[in-house]
């Protein structure tokens, strides 16, 4: 009887037969699902190799330490957020730009990657003074002059009323996030789990740019008093 050849394996091909070009992308993408899991300080990079499917000496071909794997996490994911809305938000009147950037904002929050690196950022970079400023100087001041450097064209040409532009950038950082967090079934305070991500994010809209209008009645707007929003929100909201 003649010998049958062994059926070949239908398993799918490991990580580390992928091009090399594509290593350090896949090993930024396991060092994400790993830092998520057991946090900065306690991941090791051997666990980063093995989930990437690589080697740990081949990680140690692109980045020297964890902290640099970090840091070019963030580069690739926050980072790139800000570049992408430095680059798409520069057309229409302020507040057609500032509803632009609001939405890319609320985006990236309410991404499975802001969540990973906003518990890092809360709860460990106490510990890794670098990478606190690291993260200070590059994602949160970057992004305070983007949304402040809008902010400060729309008072100048009378869209917004007089305020300080970077306060009523923390201000809208702050309003997004925690609204970002409510809306989180997995946060353990899901507040706004009942409610879509568009619902929530028209109502974070809607409240920011009535406070900050010069229109008249914008005072009680901003207590969520009901209004005509379509003087406050443009009409392409995609």
């Amino acid at each position: 009887m003649p010998r049958t050849k062994p059926a070949k394996s239908v398993k799918s091909a490991p990580k580390w037969r992928r091009r090399p070009e594509h290593r350090p992308q896949q090993i930024i993408e396991a060092a994400l699902e790993v830092f998520g899991e057991c946090g900065l300080a306690n991941a090791r990079l051997q666990d980063i190799a093995e989930r990437a499917g690589v080697s740990k000496g081949t990680i140690y071909l692109y980045f020297p330490n964890k902290e640099e794997l970090f840091r070019e996490m963030v580069r690739q994911t926050a980072v790139a957020a800000i570049e992408y809305a430095e680059r798409t938000v520069g057309s229409g009147t302020p507040t057609e730009q500032l509803y632009v950037a609001m939405r890319g904002y609320w985006n990236f929050v309410r991404s499975p990657v802001f969540s990973t690196i906003y518990r890092l950022v809360l709860g460990e970079l106490h510990q890794f003074p670098d990478l606190a400023k690291f993260y200070a100087d590059e994602v949160v001041s970057r992004g305070l002059k983007l949304l402040s450097g809008i902010i400060r064209k729309g008072v100048d040409a009378g869209e917004f009323r007089e305020i300080d532009p970077m306060i009523a950038a923390r201000m809208l950082v702050a309003l997004t996030v925690m609204n970002g967090i409510w809306r989180d079934e997995y946060t353990g305070v899901p507040l706004l789990c009942d409610k879509k991500d568009e619902q929530v994010f028209q109502e974070v809209a809607q409240f920011y740019l009535h406070s900050i209008t010069p229109f008249a009645g914008c005072s009680a707007q901003a207590d969520g008093a009901p209004s005509d929003t379509t003087l406050f929100i443009p009409s392409n909201n995609d």
